[in-house]
């Protein structure tokens, strides 16, 4: 497994900056194609490179990428900086952090959840295995802090044991695809009333 080094925001500056749609396909498309030019991107996701170029900049600021070898000025490579964060959505001492922590929160859910309903629009084009693997799931259990923390913790395991794949193509078993993957536990209902 994998082990990537895990930070916790502490700035709600930070989180503003990489709640911002541009960024966030930016990003994507770093970890999909791996290091690219502001040029690269910018012809991927439409945009100029000047506009690619400012945005990579701000993302490298508060370390979400980071210049990768083989360039030099307009021509250098950015790749992303392979690290876990996670930051308070709403129990933060500073309101100004908790209210950050929720918006990019609902942000990245929003961006997901319109990634998933493209999904369902596409199905029907993948190939058959691709369609038969994909699955949304969707349960109730009765669980105790501990064991829901479990769960995090089991799911997050599961899928780092694959985080090498984004910086050495050469991982990448034949047939793998960059694929989404979401989850979620909270509780189903507020706390009763005493």
């Amino acid at each position: 497994m994998t082990e990537l080094p895990h930070r916790q925001v502490s700035d709600p500056g930070e989180l503003r900056a990489f709640t911002h749609p541009l960024r966030i396909r930016l990003l994507e498309e770093l970890f999909a194609d791996g290091p690219a030019t502001a040029s690269q991107l910018a012809e991927r996701v439409g945009e100029s490179p000047a506009n690619c170029s400012w945005h990579l900049r701000l993302l490298h600021r508060y370390g979400y990428v980071e210049e990768a070898e083989g360039g030099t000025g307009r021509q250098r490579p950015w790749q992303v900086v392979l690290t876990s964060r996670s930051w308070n959505s709403g129990d933060a001492d500073d309101p100004d952090l908790a209210m950050a922590g929720i918006e990019a929160s609902r942000f990245l859910h929003r961006r997901e959840l319109e990634e998933l309903e493209a999904w369902y629009d596409r199905q029907r084009a993948e190939a058959a295995e691709w369609r038969e693997a994909a699955f949304s799931h969707q349960t109730l259990a009765w669980l105790t802090t501990e064991e829901l923390t479990e769960v995090c913790t089991t799911i997050n395991e599961l899928v780092m044991r694959h985080a090498d794949r984004f910086r050495d193509p050469a991982a990448r078993p034949d047939g793998a695809r960059l694929i989404r993957l979401m989850s979620w536990g909270i509780p189903a209902r507020p706390p009763a009333e005493k």
